[in-house]
C-alpha cells in the first residue's frame, strides 16, 4: 500500500478456484478449485514458453507479446536470489542467493530449469559473505564477488570449491572504520556488483557506507570515506595484466592496483557497457539509487554517463543540479564550489530515473527472440514505492546512450489517483529519456501475486529474458507470448474507509493511544526521519495530531501491519531483523542494547498491532498445515497456516451457525475471491484460545 488516494477494486482473478470438501464443512460444495500458489503467485494450466522450456504463466501486466514464466520459487529452497547468468554452452543457469540482510550463509547455486519441481537447484558454494556479482570473464570463466573479494570457479566442476581463484580481496566489505576511530558492523552499502569490459579491464562498485553522509551540522568538511585513493562511493578500476587475465592471489598477497575511475556514485549496483566500450564515444551506463529524502517524488533515480575522472554528485548534489542543503559550506569554496552547478568536475546524470525506483539491474538487450528488444537498454526496478516493481526499456543512439526528450516527460505511478507524474526537480519539469515497460503492473494483487522485487537480469543464449527476485524468492523468464495483452489486474490496497475505520479503534482504546505515542517518540521521530517521507509529519502539528499521522501512514503501506497479526507484518520483521530483509532502522541491532526504552517501543509496537481491532485473540488449531476460511455466502476466501492468530468478532457468528466471524486477516492469506463486505468466517472447533 502507499499513502496515495487508491482504488480498491475487487473481481475475481482467477481461472479456477476451491472446492469444498462438503463433508468436512457441511454445506453444498462451491463449483471452483484451488489454483497452487509458489511465492504469492498463482499457478494455473497456462504456460509461458514452449517445449522445455514452458513454465508456469504468473499473471503480471507486460507489454504486448511478452510472457513470464515461473521457474523456481521458494519451494526450491531459495531464500534470497539477487543475481543470474547462464553457463556459456549450457541450459544451466548460476544463481547468486543471499540467503538475506545481516546473514553469512550466501550460496552460488546451478539451477537446472528441466529438472523436476524442487530438485532444480544444486548448492556450489555455501557460507558466502553476501554474494552478489556474476559476469563472465575475458576467459570465458564465470566470475562472482562478495562483499570483499571478486573470484573465479568452474561451476561444472566435480567439486566447484577447489576451483575457486581469488582475484580482488580486502575490498571495503560489510565492516570497516571510519577516518574518526567509528567502527561499522554493517556499511550501508557492501555489495560488490562489476563488468569487465572487452580488453579485461574490471570496474567495481564500492557504495557509499551511508545513506547521505551527514554529521551533525554544520558541515564544513568533505564526506571524508568519498575522497582519496581508496574512495568509497565510486567506481574502481582494476587493469589486468599483459594477457588480459587476472592472476590468481593468495590469502597474503597484495591486490592488483586500481584507480578511482568516477567517483560520487552512492551505489552503482546496475551497471551497463555497450559492446563497443572502450572505443571512443561509446556508452558506460550506471543507474543510480539516490539519497532517500521524506517526498517520495524526490529526489530521481539517474542513468549516469560515465566518464574517467568525473564526480557525479554523491553526497553533495542529488537530481540534475540541486545542491544538498546540509552541505552549503563545503559548496562555497574549495575543490567542490559550485559543484552542483558551476564546477568542471561534475558530470550531471544523462537522464532521470523515476524516484525511489532503486535500478539494481541494468542490460543491453543482444538476442533472437526479441528483435523489437535489439539493442535496447533494460533497466530493473526493484523499489517498494508505487514507483518501483517494474522493468523499463529505453531506446538508445548508436554508441549506446538512451535518447533524452524535452519536458514534460512522464511516468507510471502504480495504483495511485494520479497515474502518472512528470519528472521534476526543484526547478520544474525537466528534460528526461522517455521509456516504454516491459513489465508495467507488478503491485501486489491478493490471491494473484505479491508485490514485485526484480534484482539481477540476464539474456540467455536463446534471448530469453531471465530475473530473480530476492523478496518472493523467485527465478523467472520472459518469453514470447501470443495474442492480446491480459487486461491489467486491479490495486488490491487498503482503502481510506478500512484506514478510517482502524484509525477510530485506535483513538478509542486509551491503551493504544499512548502505545502509537511512545511508538512515535522513541522510534519514528527519534530514528525514521529523513526516509520513509517522515511518515507523513509536518511541522507544527500537535502529538494528537502526529500520532494520528503516523498511524495512519502506517497503515497506509502495503505489508507493514495486519491488525490482530504482528508476526506477518514487516513492522515487526523489519525493526526486529526477522527474515531476509535489512534491518531497520539502520544500525537497529545495537539500539535495544544501547538505548534505554528501545526494546520496550518494540514490544508497544507488537502490542498495538495485537490489540488495535476490538475483539478475542484466538489461535488457528493445530492440525492440518492450512485451515480453509469462507465468506457469508460460502465462497472460500482463502487459507490460513494452523498456529496463526485472529481477532474473533463473533465467536458464534448470528449469520452463520456453527462458525466464528473474525477480521480481515494477513493478505497473504487471502485469495483475492472475497471482500471485507462479505466477511470472514472460520469453522468454531479450528480455533483455540490464545495462552
Amino acid at each position: 500500500m502507499n499513502h496515495f488516494t487508491l482504488r480498491c477494486e475487487r473481481r475475481s482473478r482467477r481461472s479456477i478456484a476451491a472446492v469444498f470438501a462438503a463433508v468436512l464443512f457441511g454445506f453444498a460444495p462451491v463449483a471452483w478449485s484451488e489454483p497452487v500458489r509458489k511465492s504469492g503467485y498463482a499457478i494455473g494450466a497456462e504456460t509461458c514458453g514452449s517445449g522445455d522450456r514452458a513454465f508456469p504463466r504468473i499473471q503480471l501486466d507486460m507489454k504486448v507479446g511478452f510472457c513470464a514464466g515461473l521457474v523456481a520459487s521458494e519451494e526450491d529452497r531459495l531464500k534470497f536470489p539477487r543475481s543470474i547468468i547462464q553457463v556459456p554452452g549450457r541450459d544451466l543457469f548460476v544463481v547468486a542467493d543471499m540467503s538475506g540482510w545481516g546473514h553469512a550463509d550466501g550460496r552460488l547455486l546451478l539451477l537446472d530449469p528441466h529438472a523436476p519441481e524442487g530438485q532444480r537447484l544444486k548448492e556450489l558454494l555455501t557460507n558466502l559473505d553476501y554474494p552478489f556479482g556474476l559476469a563472465l570473464g575475458p576467459d570465458k570463466t564465470l566470475y562472482a564477488s562478495t562483499a570483499e573479494t571478486i573470484f573465479r570457479f568452474d561451476p561444472l566442476a566435480e567439486n566447484p570449491p577447489s576451483t575457486v581463484e581469488t582475484i580482488i580481496q580486502r575490498l571495503p566489505g560489510r565492516r570497516i572504520t571510519l577516518p574518526d576511530g567509528t567502527r561499522l558492523d554493517e556499511s550501508a552499502h557492501p555489495l560488490k556488483q562489476f563488468v569487465f569490459d572487452r580488453n579485461g579491464r574490471l570496474f567495481v562498485n564500492i557504495g557509499s557506507h551511508s545513506d547521505d553522509c551527514i554529521t551533525p551540522a554544520p558541515i564544513r568538511k568533505l564526506c571524508a570515506m568519498a575522497e582519496g585513493a581508496d574512495a568509497m562511493a565510486a567506481i574502481w578500476l582494476f587493469t589486468p595484466p599483459a594477457g588480459g587475465i587476472f592472476p590468481a592471489l593468495k590469502p597474503n598477497d597484495p591486490n592488483p592496483a586500481h584507480q578511482i575511475y568516477a567517483r560520487g556514485l552512492r551505489n552503482s549496483m546496475a551497471l551497463a557497457l555497450h559492446p563497443s566500450f572502450p572505443d571512443a564515444g561509446y556508452a558506460f551506463l550506471q543507474g543510480e539509487n539516490g539519497r532517500d529524502l521524506p517526498d517520495i517524488f524526490k529526489p530521481n533515480e539517474e542513468i549516469n554517463a560515465i566518464e574517467r575522472g568525473r564526480h557525479y554528485g554523491w553526497p553533495y548534489c542529488y537530481d540534475l543540479s540541486t545542491s544538498s542543503p546540509e552541505f552549503k559550506s563545503v559548496l562555497r569554496s574549495g575543490p567542490y564550489k559550485s559543484l552542483c552547478t558551476g564546477n568542471a568536475l561534475y558530470k550531471a546524470p544523462l537522464s532521470l530515473m523515476p524516484p525511489h525506483g532503486a535500478p539494481l539491474a541494468m542490460l543491453y538487450y543482444h538476442g533472437a527472440k526479441f528483435p523489437e528488444l535489439e539493442g535496447k537498454l533494460l533497466v530493473g526496478l526493484h523499489g517498494y514505492r508505487p514507483t518501483g516493481s517494474r522493468v523499463l526499456i529505453y531506446d538508445v543512439d548508436d554508441h549506446g546512450f538512451p535518447k533524452p526528450g524535452p519536458a514534460p516527460v512522464r511516468y507510471h505511478v502504480s495504483c495511485a489517483a494520479e497515474a502518472t507524474r512528470s519528472f521534476q526537480t526543484d526547478a520544474g519539469e525537466v528534460a528526461a529519456a522517455p521509456f516504454e515497460e516491459l513489465i508495467a503492473g507488478w503491485h501486489r494483487v491478493n490471491g494473484a501475486r505479491p508485490q514485485g522485487a526484480p534484482v539481477g537480469m540476464t539474456v540467455a543464449e536463446d534471448g530469453a529474458i531471465w530475473l530473480v527476485e530476492d523478496k518472493n524468492q523467485t527465478v523467472i523468464r520472459i518469453d514470447r507470448a501470443a495474442g492480446e495483452a491480459p487486461q491489467p489486474l486491479p490495486c488490491d490496497t487498503r482503502s481510506q474507509a478500512q484506514i478510517d475505520r482502524l484509525a477510530a479503534f485506535v483513538a478509542r482504546d486509551a491503551r493504544n493511544r499512548d502505545r502509537l505515542s511512545a511508538l512515535r517518540k522513541g522510534l519514528v521521530e527519534k530514528h525514521c526521519m529523513g526516509c520513509h517521507s517522515n511518515f507523513g509529519l509536518k511541522v507544527g502539528q500537535s502529538d494528537a495530531d502526529k500520532d494520528a499521522t503516523v498511524l495512519r501512514f502506517m497503515l497506509s503501506q502495503d505489508g507493514w501491519i495486519y491488525p490482530g497479526d504482528p508476526d506477518s507484518g514487516k513492522l515487526r520483521t523489519r525493526l526486529r531483523g526477522l527474515g531476509a530483509e535489512k534491518l531497520m532502522p539502520p544500525g537497529g541491532e545495537k539500539l535495544p542494547k544501547t538505548e534505554a526504552g528501545y526494546a520496550r517501543v518494540l514490544d508497544y509496537a507488537d502490542s498495538l498491532v495485537a490489540k488495535m481491532v476490538p475483539g478475542t485473540r484466538m489461535r488457528i488449531k493445530p492440525g492440518l498445515p492450512q485451515r480453509k476460511f469462507l465468506g457469508k455466502a460460502n465462497r472460500e476466501c482463502g487459507e490460513i497456516p494452523a498456529g496463526k492468530v485472529v481477532v474473533v468478532t463473533q465467536r458464534s457468528a448470528v449469520d452463520k451457525p456453527g462458525f466464528s466471524q473474525f477480521f480481515r486477516p494477513a493478505d497473504p492469506y487471502l485469495n483475492g475471491e472475497c471482500t471485507d463486505d462479505d466477511g470472514y468466517y472460520i469453522r468454531q472447533e479450528f480455533l483455540v484460545p490464545v495462552q
